[in-house]
């Protein structure tokens, strides 16, 4: 989903709050690590991943990892944080995708 300035801005704003549910460690970016986070933005669309020191990866790397399941959107960076947005497929889960849709 490619995101305008007003839907990066409102996503931002409501990950502020938001504690990392994902850490990258020493094992690194797998795909089966890929495979949890998209799992777990099924049901939260909105997630912050949190890199460790001992991560083998620089954020921009794993921003790239990410962006490459083509479903998931990093919103913003800030230090070792990344910011992730995915439209959930299930209806019912999609309360807040409905919302950035709005402000396109």
């Amino acid at each position: 989903m490619d995101l305008k300035g007003k839907q990066k801005h409102f996503l931002r704003s409501e990950a502020h709050s938001l504690r990392p549910l994902f850490s990258v460690g020493k094992n690194g970016l797998t795909q089966s690590w890929l495979e949890q986070l998209e799992g777990a933005m099924e049901k939260r669309e909105l997630i912050k991943v949190n890199l460790l020191q001992t991560a083998g990866a620089t954020v921009s790397e794993a921003a790239a990892f990410i962006e490459q399941n083509k479903r998931i959107t990093v919103v913003q960076t800030i230090g070792h944080t990344l910011v992730l947005f995915m439209q959930a497929t299930d209806p019912e889960d999609q309360k807040l995708s409905k919302r950035v849709a709005a402000l396109a």
